[in-house]
């Protein structure tokens, strides 16, 4: 899919799913759209830039799957676990997410070549 609103035809308009906020991240060339799907959500992306993470990752491998996302209550505390533990970490430190919550990523190489993202929600 080239566009958010692409997907949407999908989620959306077939599905019965509702886009529950869209962001737009500049610093990371990305726009994204959460969709809630009981306790979990789905999160478009498009990239906004092509020289982006998300762009280079599209352009190289296509559409599809990019990461999947784990809740966690304390990210600092997840990331200095892993990092105890040998688990190749992309973030070393949690940086700014959407809709204010908190994420780093680790590494493919150590997650059996899936990229998984780490979520602290926002606070209250």
């Amino acid at each position: 899919m080239e566009s958010i609103e692409e997907a949407m035809k999908i989620y959306c308009d077939g599905l019965g799913l509702e886009v529950a906020e869209t962001e737009e991240l500049p610093e990371r060339g990305l726009r994204v759209a959460m969709i809630p799907l009981g306790e979990s959500s789905i999160e478009l992306l498009e990239p906004t830039d092509p020289e982006s993470t998300v762009g280079k990752f599209i352009g190289k491998r296509g559409g599809g799957i990019h990461h999947l996302a784990i809740e966690v209550e304390d990210i600092d505390a997840a990331l200095a676990r892993l990092k105890e533990t040998g688990i190749p970490l992309i973030d070393e430190t949690a940086r700014p997410g959407v809709g204010g919550t908190r994420v780093a990523f680790l590494h493919p190489k150590g997650t059996g070549g899936v990229l998984l993202e780490l979520v602290e929600p926002a606070a209250g």
